[in-house]
């Protein structure tokens, strides 16, 4: 299997998407109702089924049916089933797919965890709407831990971290450049915020290794990681900021590959115009980076999205896979995207594209992807083939049956919460007071006699606790029983760099 069958276009032709160009990114656009999100079940399970590892965000809550059988009993089965016979698909028989599911909330599935560390400075200031002096503030904040060896884990630990910068701005300042206290107040107010949303949950330990979302079942079919978003989604910034983290590791992990025969990693960005919604240049420009770089690393990138005109012109540009369901011109921004949609395609002089993309049905897409020389095959007006698994989503007990087979069951369920910033600036504090009380009752020359307390095990560790350079702390097992031990990671790429770049 060397292609992703899409559907039947209008000259009988078959239109496939070629896994040899699937990391060439994608677009799946169209209004609401018009059947982006079964195409994109239906081109996820493919993925699987050719061994290739899928994430997609649920952001309705229809997409967890990815991971059971159809059957003829459930809905819309008679018009499944007359589709595929419509299209010529043969060997049509429902079917499941591996799925493991989850959930930043860690109510839906396996929850996902970064450390502050990891996400850095520049995410983080996006994710709390910072200016440009709060976010020099925050890079201060960052560079300080860094050298200090201070972990940064979780929000409690960058809360403490602020609060100590602050309380020394003076010092600090004459090194690192001026720390004004009402910056460090609305950073503090900003994470009390994110707090209050939930975000609190997804900084901690275990945080998320990127190698797990790239794996295959026992049968060599590609498991499909679905995001329980449906919540998320009520926190579209951090939804947004989410994805952008992701996709950034995914970067930064993964070696170069070229164009291999398949991707590595296929990832659907659902919603896709939260990624760019009152986003800044230089995040719009990260977001271009990323694209265009991580093509090299093995992974495709699919948009999923309303409006074709959602997507920065820098991004749409790289994307060679196209599926455009229809759009209604109720509107001049309407016509204004039909119109660009229309332009983005590569002519066929027997179709009206314009007219087409107005009057197509549901289950109906204009379709055009890369060839085996990589040039944008002619549009067509296409049948969207039929999934094979269930549309819709399963109940509670469906999803806790999968999640007791998940390859991750207990690696990620339990929080651990070991010694970081928070505790070892508290302990300063303490040994700071005790030994101001000692100054008092024995006199300054009688305490410089005594040994210095030690501050903490992580004191003790020093810079062997954390990574190398440039904000980004090494990742330590909390599970061992001594914290200083590393475990396993995936080999670096040229992206761990990262952090140096964003001011980290």
């Amino acid at each position: 299997m060397n292609e992703i069958f899409l559907g039947l276009g209008g000259d009988g032709e078959r239109q496939v998407l070629r896994l040899g160009r699937a990391n060439r990114h994608g677009l799946i656009a169209g209004a609401t109702g018009t059947g982006k999100t079964v195409t994109l079940q239906t081109i996820a399970e493919q993925f699987s089924a050719a061994g290739v590892p899928v994430f997609m965000a649920d952001v309705k809550g229809d997409l967890s049916g990815v991971c059971m059988a159809g059957s003829p009993q459930f809905k819309n089965a008679a018009i499944l089933e007359s589709r595929a016979k419509e299209i010529g698909i043969a060997d049509y028989a429902y079917a499941d797919n591996p799925a493991v599911f989850w959930d930043i909330y860690g109510e839906q599935g396996h929850p996902v965890r970064t450390t502050i560390s990891e996400m850095g400075p520049l995410l983080l200031a996006r994710l709390m709407d910072l200016n440009e002096t709060q976010e020099g503030v925050l890079n201060i904040v960052f560079r300080y831990a860094d050298e200090q060896g201070l972990l940064l884990l979780d929000l409690e630990d960058l809360q403490a971290m602020l609060t100590y910068v602050g309380q020394n701005a003076a010092d600090l300042g004459l090194k690192y450049g001026n720390v004004s206290k009402a910056s460090v107040g609305t950073i503090q107010r900003q994470l009390l915020a994110l707090d209050s949303q939930g975000a609190a949950q997804f900084f901690g330990e275990p945080a998320l290794e990127i190698a797990d979302f790239i794996k295959c079942d026992d049968q060599g079919r590609g498991y499909i990681n679905v995001l329980a978003a449906d919540k998320l989604m009520r926190s579209p910034k951090l939804y947004a900021t989410f994805l952008l983290w992701l996709l950034s590791e995914l970067f930064e992990v993964l070696p170069e590959v070229g164009d291999p025969e398949k991707p590595k990693l296929v990832f659907f960005f659902d919603e896709a115009h939260l990624l760019f919604d009152d986003a800044p240049k230089a995040l719009q420009d990260k977001v271009e980076q990323v694209v265009r770089l991580v093509r090299s690393k093995g992974v495709g990138v699919y948009f999923v999205t309303q409006n074709p005109i959602d997507i920065p012109e820098e991004i749409a540009g790289q994307l060679g896979n196209r599926v455009q369901h229809a759009l209604r011109a109720f509107t001049p921004r309407d016509k204004r995207a039909i119109k660009a949609a229309a332009e983005t395609f590569r002519i066929n002089p027997a179709l009206d594209v314009e007219a087409a993309i107005t009057e197509l049905k549901v289950g109906e897409a204009l379709v055009s992807t890369l060839d085996d020389e990589g040039a944008p095959t002619m549009v067509q007006r296409t049948l969207v083939a039929p999934p094979r698994s269930r549309l819709g989503p399963i109940t509670d007990k469906e999803r806790a049956i999968v999640q007791s087979i998940s390859p991750f069951e207990g690696k990620y369920d339990t929080r651990v919460d070991r010694e970081s910033a928070e505790e070892v600036l508290a302990a300063k504090a303490a040994d700071a007071a005790a030994t101001a009380q000692e100054v008092e009752e024995k006199g300054r020359d009688e305490v410089a006699k005594q040994e210095p307390r030690p501050v903490g095990r992580h004191r003790r560790q020093g810079r062997q606790g954390r990574r190398r350079g440039c904000g980004r702390q090494r990742r330590v097992d909390p599970r061992a029983d001594d914290a200083g031990q590393e475990e396993p990671r995936q080999p670096q790429g040229l992206g761990r760099q990262r952090r140096c770049r964003d001011g980290g």
